[in-house]
């Protein structure tokens, strides 16, 4: 048994708050147990350069943790002076959300995904890419009309969850503890039809085997795929 009497099966409980800011065209707090994260989704009429005149839009995330998100109060990053794993975590959840939505349909559209990690406890950037896209999604939707269909533009639900080997078990959905004890750490994203969009694996201490690799993405799979009714019903709730 793990904290909370979970099971190595056992997602932590999820939670999606819908329209938790005001101001963004979508915006939820996501909740992995302690590990709460703002995602604010914002949708701008212009496009990178690159893609200027190319009738397609774009999709980015930028990622942050607040002073006091963790036990010990850390600096508080500057846009120029972003650490090594900030910059990799929001690339991850760009690359993540980009591969859920249809480009060719945004249109010149620009949608930036922010997410802000108010406390940590494991797992922030797995909560961030399943949060932020339910915020890309509700901000999709504010743009419907006679001309454009969210429906259309979303190509696929996107979910993502953490999971690795602590004390030899497999186990699912780390916290701060089991992650930092982890013997291997893993971090899945995958779309609703079960397809792999992207996997980072690391063996922290010793190695793992190819059946511990296929009982870890059977794992996650079936934790993604729950994740994904999550987004479903708090998507679909009239909170």
């Amino acid at each position: 048994m793990r904290k909370n009497g979970r099971k190595p099966n056992e997602l932590r409980a999820i939670k999606i708050t819908k329209n938790y800011v005001s101001h963004p065209e979508g915006s939820v707090l996501v909740e992995f147990g302690e590990t709460k994260v703002i995602c604010n989704a914002t949708i701008e009429n212009n496009v990178p350069r690159f893609l200027k005149g190319k009738n397609m839009g774009w999709v980015t995330a930028e990622y942050g943790m607040l002073p006091r998100s963790t036990n010990e109060r850390m600096r508080r990053e500057a846009k120029n002076k972003q650490s090594g794993r900030t910059m990799e975590i929001q690339r991850l959840i760009g690359r993540s959300l980009r591969s859920s939505v249809n480009l060719n349909k945004l249109g010149d559209r620009s949608i930036t995904v922010d997410c802000d990690v108010i406390q940590a406890d494991g797992g922030t950037r797995t909560a961030s890419i399943t949060g932020g896209f339910v915020a890309l999604c509700l901000a999709l939707r504010s743009q419907d009309d006679d001309n454009f269909s969210s429906v259309d533009a979303i190509k696929s639900f996107t979910g993502s969850v953490s999971l690795g080997k602590v004390d030899g078990v497999i186990a699912l959905d780390l916290d701060y503890e089991e992650d930092s004890n982890a013997e291997t750490d893993m971090n899945f994203i995958m779309n609703e039809e079960g397809n792999f969009i992207e996997i980072q694996g690391t063996a922290e201490k010793g190695s793992f085997s190819k059946n511990e690799l296929d009982q870890m993405t059977s794992l996650a799979s079936e934790g993604i795929k729950s994740i994904i009714e999550i987004q479903k019903k708090s998507l679909n709730s009239y909170e």
